[in-house]
């Protein structure tokens, strides 16, 4: 497999890991809106192949995004980075960075811990924790519950106890033999305890058992601490980033 075809399969899986209530086709990007304040699912996102003009794109992401009361909003992907000239020209403004991890699955430790629960579903226990420790209001909860439950195909929801409270957690899907690692947490009160690491293990342990060949994950750029607990499972090969460009835009 080339390095053009990892990209591409990672950008595709990851994409169906965080799924989005709507998405438009328009001129090879997918238009993703669900609501809430997560990015990813309220972006122009690119398809592998060939794509529309510039303009074109822009001139159908801005409609779209604008008809639905919302901030035009582009993820842009170095392996896709044709608009960076027509984004610069109409004003939007650069925010984020983050990079993908690839690594293959018998690279990857292997750490098992019995306070770390696997589960196909993600429970209520599992909702609360995530909404505590992502500070969600009501609408990020609402899209989240909506987000998780378009899932499909082999998903594991994860998480570690500490004190008999869930202390951190995580999700993973697999597609195409490939795992992508989500919604990575620690509660505030339990870090550098080793229990973020605890619940990635547990789902990297999930992921070889059900045949998985590979795994990936995102990162923000500049998350030290977080780059590092990848590292120590084995996350050592860095593929290519990607930012976002917003354009500045008030809702009426």
């Amino acid at each position: 497999m080339t390095d053009d075809d990892l990209n591409w399969r990672m950008e595709e899986a990851c994409r169906e890991a965080w799924p989005a209530v709507t998405e438009t086709v328009v001129d090879g990007w997918v238009l993703r809106r669900s609501g809430g304040r997560t990015r990813r699912a309220n972006s122009a996102n690119p398809l592998r192949g060939r794509r529309g003009a510039p303009e074109a794109v822009l001139d159908a992401a801005e409609a779209f995004y604008v008809g639905h009361g919302q901030t035009p909003l582009f993820r842009v992907p170095d392996i896709a980075d044709e608009l960076v000239a027509a984004l610069d020209g109409r004003g939007y403004e650069l925010e984020g960075g983050t990079i993908h991890l690839h690594a293959g699955i018998d690279d990857l430790a292997e750490v098992r811990d019995e306070h770390v629960t696997v589960s196909p579903m993600p429970s209520e226990d599992w909702f609360a924790a995530r909404f505590r420790m992502g500070a969600y209001d009501d609408t990020d909860s609402r899209v989240f519950r909506e987000m998780t439950g378009l899932i499909v195909g082999d998903r594991a929801f994860v998480s570690c106890e500490h004190d008999s409270e869930i202390a951190a957690l995580a999700y993973g899907v697999i597609r195409n033999g490939l795992l992508v690692v989500e919604s990575v947490e620690t509660d505030g009160r339990f870090r550098q305890q080793g229990l973020g690491r605890k619940t990635v293990g547990g789902l990297i342990d999930w992921a070889r058992q059900a045949g998985a060949s590979a795994a990936c994950l995102q990162v923000v750029a500049d998350n030290v601490p977080g780059r590092a607990l990848y590292a120590s499972l084995g996350f050592n090969r860095e593929l290519y980033p990607y930012h976002y460009r917003r354009k500045p835009y008030e809702p009426r």
